[in-house]
C-alpha cells in the first residue's frame, strides 16, 4: 500500500506541476516530507539528507563557470567555428555533435563534464544552422553516456547511434540543416575571450588527465590518489574564482543566470525517489518482477525500472546501487544470466537520462538561456525524446536479451 502512495505521489508531483506551472521539485519535497515523516516514521533531517548534494553541486558549479563563456561571447564563437568546420556536411552535424561526446567520454571526461561543456555550444550550433534542438541535445546526452559504456561494452553504442538516427530523420525540423545558412568565417577571438577560451580548455585538461593518466598507468599510486581527488564541481568553482578575478564577465550577471529552476526540479525528484528506496518500493518490485513476469521478459522488466527510477534520479547515484544488489539473487532464480541483466538496466536507465528531471536533461536545460525556449524544451524533452528513447531501447534490449 505504501508503494502504491509512493508511485501515485510522483505522478500527481509532476502533474501539478505541469498543470499549475510551479516547479514540481517543490511538490515532489512535499510529498517526500509528508509520506517520509507522517507514514513511514522518518526524521526530518533524513528527509534533507535526501537532497542530492553531490548532483545539484555539480550542475551549480559548472554552469557558474560556464555563464562566463556564455555572457562574453566565448560560446558563441566556439560554436561558429565548429559550425564553419562542418559547412561542406551540415546534414551530419548531430552525428558530428555525437562523436565529439563519444571520444571525450572515452578519453575520460565524465557524463556531466562532456554535457556541461557541449550543452550551451550545442544549442547555440542549433540556432545558426537550423537544427532542431532536441535533436542536438539527444545527440551529445547519448554520445556522453555511449563514451562511458565504451570500455566493457560497444552495445550502448550501437543503440545510441540508431537512436540518433531516428531523432535526425525523424522530425521535419531537421530536413533544412544548412539549408540557408550563410557559412562565415567567425571573427577572430576577442582578448577576455581568448582568456575564457584558455581556462575552459584548462578545466577540461585538468578533469580529463588524471583519469587517464589512471587508466595508462593503473599501478601508480601518485596518479590514483590525485586522479580519486579530482572532482569536476569543485574545480569549476576554482576556474570560477579565476574567471572572477580576471574579470571576465559580471559577477551578478554570471549567478543570476545559474539554473536555480532546474536544480530545484532535479533535487526535489530526487528526494522523493529517495523516499521510495527507503520504502522499500524498489525491492518489492523486484520481488514481484522475478515472482510474476514471464523468464523471456524479465530484461526489459529492469529495463523499464531502470527507465522509471532515471526519470527521476541520477543512474550512477540512485539506480544502480538500489537494483544492482537484487540481479544476483534474481538472476540465479529465474535461470537468467546476471551481465545481461545488468546491461539491459543500465541501458534502460540511460534511456531516460534525457527526462528534464534527470541530470541529462536539468544540465541541458540549464544551458537554455531563455526562459520560453527553456519551458518548449522542457516539454519536448518529456513527451518526445523519453519516449522514443524508452522505447527504442526497450526494443533493442529485448532483441539483445534474446541472441544473449
Amino acid at each position: 500500500m505504501l508503494s502504491i502512495i509512493i508511485i501515485l505521489s510522483i505522478a500527481l508531483a509532476i502533474f501539478l506541476g505541469y498543470r499549475t506551472k510551479i516547479n514540481t521539485g517543490l511538490f515532489c519535497i512535499v510529498f517526500a516530507y509528508i509520506i517520509g515523516c507522517f507514514v513511514m516514521g522518518l526524521k526530518p533531517k533524513q528527509i534533507i539528507g535526501f537532497w542530492p548534494t553531490s548532483t545539484m553541486f555539480v550542475i551549480l558549479s559548472v554552469s557558474l563557470f560556464y555563464n562566463f563563456a556564455a555572457i562574453n561571447g566565448t560560446l558563441e564563437k566556439m560554436s561558429g567555428a565548429l559550425l564553419y568546420a562542418c559547412r561542406n556536411f551540415p546534414g551530419l552535424l548531430p552525428y558530428a555533435l555525437f562523436a565529439v561526446a563519444v571520444i571525450l567520454s572515452v578519453m575520460g571526461a565524465t557524463f556531466f563534464t562532456v554535457l556541461a561543456f557541449l550543452a550551451p555550444i550545442t544549442l547555440v550550433i542549433c540556432d545558426e544552422s537550423r537544427m532542431d534542438k532536441l535533436t542536438g541535445a539527444v545527440a551529445i546526452n547519448c554520445g556522453a553516456l555511449a563514451g562511458g559504456n565504451f570500455p566493457p561494452s560497444n552495445l550502448g553504442v550501437v543503440f545510441r547511434g540508431l537512436l540518433i538516427t531516428i531523432f535526425r530523420f525523424g522530425f521535419k525540423e531537421n530536413r533544412n540543416i544548412g539549408k540557408g545558412v550563410t557559412f562565415k568565417k567567425p571573427e577572430s577571438f576577442t582578448k577576455d575571450q581568448k582568456t575564457t577560451l584558455t581556462l575552459m580548455m584548462a578545466m577540461m585538461a585538468v578533469v580529463l588527465i588524471f583519469p587517464l593518466l589512471n587508466i595508462l598507468m593503473p599501478g601508480n599510486a601518485a596518479v590514483k590518489y590525485i586522479s580519486g581527488k579530482v572532482d569536476v564541481g569543485l574545480v569549476a568553482i576554482i576556474f570560477t574564482v579565476i574567471a572572477l578575478l580576471l574579470k571576465l564577465a559580471p559577477q551578478k550577471e554570471a549567478i543570476a543566470k545559474v539554473p536555480w529552476n532546474t536544480i530545484i526540479m532535479i533535487a526535489g525528484a530526487g528526494m522523493l525517489i529517495a523516499v521510495a528506496v527507503e520504502a522499500g518500493t524498489i525491492e518489492a518490485l523486484s520481488t514481484w518482477i522475478g515472482s510474476n513476469v514471464p523468464k523471456p521478459l524479465v530484461p526489459i522488466a529492469f529495463c523499464l525500472v531502470g527507465a522509471i527510477m532515471s526519470f527521476f534520479s541520477s543512474t550512477t547515484g540512485v539506480v544502480a546501487p538500489a537494483l544492482f544488489p537484487l540481479i544476483p539473487n534474481l538472476a540465479a532464480s529465474v535461470g537468467l544470466s546476471a551481465p545481461v541483466l545488468f546491461a539491459c538496466t543500465i541501458l534502460g536507465a540511460q534511456s531516460s537520462a534525457i527526462s528534464p528531471f534527470s541530470s541529462g536533461g536539468s544540465l541541458i536545460l540549464g544551458s537554455t538561456p531563455k526562459e520560453e525556449e527553456r519551458n518548449e524544451l522542457f516539454n519536448r524533452l518529456l513527451m518526445v525524446a523519453v519516449p522514443i528513447s524508452v522505447i527504442t531501447c526497450t526494443i533493442y534490449n529485448f532483441v539483445i536479451a534474446m541472441v544473449l
